[in-house]
């Protein structure tokens, strides 16, 4: 099976807001994605699918037009695309909460960041389909707008990295059950010489 990270864009998912994080549990297991877990309210969950990345997308925007009412996006990625997200931070001095990966569906174009406006102390630079930004005074004082990012979601990068191993732990756990299971065992005993 995969293991996924869902970031979904643009939906309230606290307790009050249209999406409380058990609704969007239950969401996900009837599309039916397994061993679903939510991370932080902010609209984060990590599953397993047999499927792979654009249907698995397309299913859950899917049902979570039907639950909302309208379109709601969601920005995919797989366990390692995680991790790689967090690898290739360009500011990996600076502080992680005050570092956002803005997360695209694509890769940002070559002139992604031509349209940027207020640019104050913050740092920006694209990614292998995130932006990153770091925002030297914090996001709450930040005048800065970046076009090409409209229609992505932003995770700090503590969030990041503790999406990347709740992800890391689901693959792992995916690999341990495959190798222990009675069929991966007798696939070994008979690829083996004699």
């Amino acid at each position: 099976m995969n293991v996924f990270i869902a970031l979904l864009r643009a939906v309230n998912v606290g307790g009050t807001g249209k999406l409380p994080m058990q609704d969007l549990r239950q969401l996900c297991a009837d599309a039916g994605f397994a061993e679903v877990r939510t991370c932080i309210a902010s609209g984060n969950v990590v599953f397993k699918s047999r499927l792979t990345a654009t249907p698995a997308k397309a299913l859950l925007e899917s049902a979570l037009e039907k639950y909302a009412g309208k379109p709601v996006g969601v920005a995919i990625r797989a366990a390692a695309e995680m991790q790689a997200v967090l690898d290739d931070n360009p500011f990996p001095g600076l502080a992680p909460d005050r570092t956002v990966a803005i997360f695209l569906d694509a890769p940002p174009a070559p002139d992604a960041l031509n349209g940027v406006t207020g640019l104050q102390d913050e740092r920006i630079h694209p990614g292998a389909r995130e932006i990153y930004v770091h925002y030297g005074s914090g996001m709450a004082r930040s005048k800065l707008r970046i076009p090409a990012a409209r229609n992505g979601t932003a995770r700090n990068l503590n969030t990041v990295a503790r999406l990347a191993e709740m992800a890391a732990a689901r693959a792992r756990e995916t690999m341990h059950k495959s190798f222990m299971s009675p069929a991966a065992g007798r696939t070994e005993r008979n690829a083996s010489p004699g």
